[in-house]
């Protein structure tokens, strides 16, 4: 069977319902039993207050009477004098309640509480014998005990004093006081009632207030389902709800960069296929036009086709291989293998393999030992000085600046510098100073390529014009990894 399921509206009233019912009924019933004690208790003593102006008169005749100077007669008549309603007990040898003398009268005044005239005494004290026919350390020890009349069904308050082994008892009725804490009991249920009924309004009111925050930010979740990537949830107080809110718009800000990063990715890997489509077609077809002519009738055709046949075929190499290399960074899987390494050998030796006939000026400043992976290194500082002896002028120079965590390494050219607008973007793949894409030896993959090797050593590569391009790439003392 399928459990029914309820909002969390619903949930939250059901709640504080529960909460404001079950406290205000247990404060109902403590505040009812507390007054019941205290009323009872206050009855009990004023009942007792009475009876002990009353025992306190007659306890002298049964002195006198038990001394054989009065009868018990006369000792009942003395007392109907005094109250409305008395009785004399004694012990039977079973334990059992023995009603000796009882009077009952009508006096022209009425003490208050008023001593009740009952039935059965013996029947009525029986069930409460142990606790009020009890003999006591001093004569005006009172005893009290609550019983109820047999008879009527009403509860009764029984008053004893002792005296040897006689007990004067008094009954007072409890009715008046049981209707009192009735009607204040009736009193509490309607307030109980009436919180009942507040505690249902405030929970409808706070159970609005919590869902009107979350019904915005489930809003605003399904906006963000359809697309609409820059919705916001406002942010009011400091509460639970207050974070929920502003989570929300945290993970609604990384969702729209997430987005745009993957969007911005796209474009790129749409330009990217176009750009190695490109960048392959041109050699492959400079490479077709070239074997038609190896069968050429004269030697110096010939010649010259197999010279850019394996001109093409080179820099068809080299563009797979920078190919190859770029996909690795993007797979994650570059090898990195880092050890000390002294740029200023590493640069000599870049620029005797990279630009052996330029001219290259090289000076160094401080400790130039880092902990990097050569063979990357030498890849950037390689491609930096083909790129300022291809699209710059020489002389070249390179400077190695050692610092207290850093080496840096500057190679500037004496060219033209780089167009402004290439600056943001010089080193994004496919990127070439030739806008017309004429055919080159680059492949426009060395800097982007110069850049992760960068990266990948934990530094940082930068370029600004001075006079020509000037290329800083600055390497941590340690590797990162």
């Amino acid at each position: 069977m399928r459990r029914p399921s309820f909002g969390l509206r619903t949930k939250v009233t059901a709640a504080v319902v529960l909460i404001t019912v079950t406290a205000t009924a247990v404060m109902a019933f403590t505040a009812s039993k507390v007054q019941e004690d205290d009323a009872v208790d206050s009855f009990a003593y004023t009942a007792k207050t009475s009876f002990g102006a009353l025992f306190e008169q007659s306890w002298r005749g049964l002195e006198a009477m038990l001394a054989g100077r009065t009868t018990l007669t006369g000792f009942s008549r003395e007392m109907s004098g005094r109250t409305a309603e008395w009785a004399l007990f004694t012990k039977r040898p079973d334990g059992s309640a023995d009603l000796t003398e009882y009077a009952s009268t009508d006096l022209w005044y009425r003490p208050h509480p008023v001593p009740v005239r009952v039935g059965d005494r013996e029947r009525i004290v029986a069930p409460v014998a142990d606790r009020v026919l009890v003999r006591t350390d001093k004569t005006m020890d009172l005893l009290t005990a609550i019983t109820e009349d047999p008879a009527t069904g009403r509860r009764l308050l029984v008053v004893s004093g002792n005296f040897a082994d006689y007990w004067l008892v008094q009954f007072f009725d409890l009715t008046p006081l049981d209707l009192d804490l009735a009607a204040q009991r009736t009193k509490l249920v309607y307030i109980a009632l009436g919180v009942t009924v507040l505690g249902i309004a405030a929970a409808v009111f706070a159970a609005w207030n919590i869902q009107r925050p979350v019904r915005r930010v489930a809003s605003a979740a399904r906006e963000l389902g359809d697309g609409a990537f820059d919705v916001r949830v406002p942010v009011k107080g400091r509460d639970e709800l207050a974070d929920l809110a502003a989570s929300f718009n945290v993970m609604a800000r990384r969702v729209s960069e997430s987005i745009e990063d993957l969007r911005t990715k796209d474009r790129q890997q749409r330009r990217f296929v176009a750009d190695v489509a490109h960048d392959l077609r041109t050699p492959l077809a400079s490479m077709v036009a070239t074997v038609d002519t190896l069968d050429s009738a004269v030697p110096e055709t010939r010649t010259r086709a197999a010279e850019l046949l394996g001109t093409q075929a080179r820099r068809l190499a080299r563009l797979v291989e920078d190919l190859l290399e770029i996909s690795r960074f993007d797979a994650g899987s570059a090898d990195f293998r880092p050890e000390l390494v002294d740029l200023s050998a590493l640069v000599e030796d870049a620029i005797e393999v990279s630009v052996p006939d330029a001219a290259v000026e090289v000076t160094s400043a401080g400790d130039t030992t880092v902990f990097a992976d050569p063979r990357r290194v030498h890849t950037v500082v390689g491609n930096l000085l083909v790129n300022a002896a291809r699209h710059g002028r020489t002389p070249i120079t390179v400077s190695l600046t050692g610092t207290a965590d850093a080496v840096t390494i500057r190679v500037a050219d004496s060219g033209p510098g780089i167009p402004d607008e290439l600056l943001p973007i010089l080193f994004d793949r496919f990127v070439r100073g030739d806008q017309a894409r004429r055919a080159t030896e680059g492949s426009g993959l060395g800097l982007s390529i110069a850049r992760e090797n960068t990266l990948i050593n934990g530094g940082e590569i930068t370029v600004h014009n001075d006079h020509g391009a000037v290329f800083t790439v600055r390497l941590p003392r340690e590797s990162p990894a």
